[in-house]
């Protein structure tokens, strides 16, 4: 007779497959997720202060709705395979189903925030926070409305969110993609090169100004006189004064894209000045943001180190943690028939990012649970008190929990409370309860009180309300 031995287990005919999360993803054990849903919530409590409601799209959308949106970075979308239906990609973004979402239901406003999963095929760098799977957390405001006060509002949600976060080291690059097209357009490039010739200038917060001079002289064919003097402004950075200084240049004088550039800009630092982030803001003439949507004001937090050296170190491999900007013309795109724009403008940031500086900042394991009782027995035989009471503390709304076993040792039960640092521990025995009391243990400072159990849901949410 052949075939498996009877207790052997069926064979999965993978018997070598490796144990490993596909690449530029990872898992989040609790101690990682308890840290990471901290930080989410911090940001969300900043969004709301805001004024913005929640919202919540499909992680893919038609394949069709994302093409032709991200411009040199539509090679990064994840395509799906059709199943029998309509070619579908993962969303590379939140800002585009956004956009989808207003001219979808027609609406002339809307100021949302989203934290999801997006998905992109780049080549990831989990020391940096650049993954394939990684959460974003949008802010956008929807409408038309006076220049420059949403997109001020925009730059003071990013500079409270990193403040919520405790994070102090980090400037607001921003520039105007109008101003960026007049630069292109006085150095003598033709305008169906501007989004080309974009991608690679925005590489210069990776690379020197010499890669990023043999990249639009090589591959993007510029002659060297027109890669010169795009150099000359490129490598500019600065406050108002150089928004004043750009005002003066004769050549940028002539483009009206140019002066309604730099009239923004200087009210954009108006509103900033009173929202006292102004002095986050510096004007970096190559932050290009490559995607192809925006048309307006673009910016981009960014870490710069502080004066601890590893949080340096860190904010050095992380460099960017949020970035957006106005893109008016997005929404029309997906109703072209609309007579009214609705534009846009919002900022993203970066959670894998933060994360990063949050995880290698972490002294110590955050705590794991909500548990805030811990219902422990002395003696054999009183696993059904116990769940009598843990079921009352339940019905009060009380966060607890007990051992699954129905006579543990009692110094495993307490060793776990201090394990898992829940703040109390209810003990229960035979003699207590002969006289209707439990004890009531402070886990942290190990004092005991006893306890009428008719009072104990009283003690407890005291207790928990003002502390020992």
């Amino acid at each position: 007779m052949t075939g498996r031995c009877q207790n052997e287990p069926p064979s999965t005919g993978n018997r070598n497959l490796p144990l490993k999360t596909p690449k530029g993803t990872r898992d989040y054990g609790p101690g990682a997720m308890a840290l990471r849903q901290r930080l989410l919530d911090q940001v969300v409590r900043v969004f709301r202060k805001h004024g913005a409601v929640p919202l919540d799209t499909p992680v893919f959308e038609r394949k069709e709705l994302l093409a032709g949106r991200y411009g040199e970075e539509a090679k990064l979308i994840y395509e799906l395979q059709e199943q029998g239906g309509e070619p579908l990609a993962l969303r590379y973004d939140l800002t585009v189903p956004f956009a989808r979402y207003v001219a979808l239901h027609n609406l002339s406003s809307m100021k949302r925030y989203q934290l999801a999963k997006v998905y992109r095929r780049d080549n990831p760098q989990p020391a940096r926070g650049r993954l394939r799977e990684f959460y974003q957390c949008d802010f956008d405001i929807a409408g038309a409305y006076d220049p420059m006060l949403p997109d001020a509002e925009c730059v003071k949600v990013v500079c409270e969110v990193l403040h919520q976060l405790d994070i102090r080291a980090f400037v607001v690059k921003i520039n105007h993609r109008k101003l960026l097209d007049a630069l292109l357009q006085v150095c003598g490039v033709s305008a169906e090169m501007f989004r080309t010739i974009c991608s690679s200038i925005d590489k210069l917060d990776k690379m020197p100004w010499d890669a990023v001079r043999e990249e639009l002289i090589l591959q993007k064919g510029l002659q060297v006189e027109t890669v010169e003097q795009i150099g000359m402004y490129v490598t500019l950075h600065g406050g108002l004064e150089l928004v004043d200084r750009l005002a003066d240049d004769a050549k940028l004088n002539c483009l009206p894209g140019a002066k309604e550039a730099l009239d923004e800009l200087r009210l954009l630092f108006q509103y900033c000045a009173l929202f006292q982030v102004a002095d986050r803001l510096s004007v970096d003439l190559s932050l290009a943001r490559g995607l192809d949507y925006y048309t307006g004001v673009i910016y981009e937090a960014v870490l710069v180190g502080g004066d601890n050296d590893d949080e340096g170190t860190q904010a050095a491999l992380v460099g960017s943690v949020a970035g957006g900007g106005r893109y008016d013309n997005l929404v029309g795109t997906f109703n072209p028939h609309r007579k009214q724009l609705v534009p846009c403008v919002g900022v993203s940031i970066g959670m894998e990012r933060l994360f990063c500086i949050m995880e290698a900042r972490s002294r110590e394991e955050p705590r794991t649970n909500d548990t805030q009782v811990y219902v422990a027995s002395v003696h054999k035989g009183l696993h059904l008190k116990r769940l009598e009471i843990l079921n009352r503390l339940w019905a009060a709304d009380i966060s607890a929990e007990h051992s699954y076993k129905t006579n543990p040792k009692l110094l495993d039960q307490l060793q776990h409370c201090e394990q898992y640092r829940i703040p109390y521990a209810v003990i229960i025995g035979d003699g207590e309860l002969a006289r209707g009391v439990v004890k009531l243990r402070n886990v942290a400072t190990r004092q005991e009180e006893a306890v009428e159990l008719e009072m104990l849901i009283e003690k407890v949410s005291s207790q928990l309300l003002n502390g020992p």
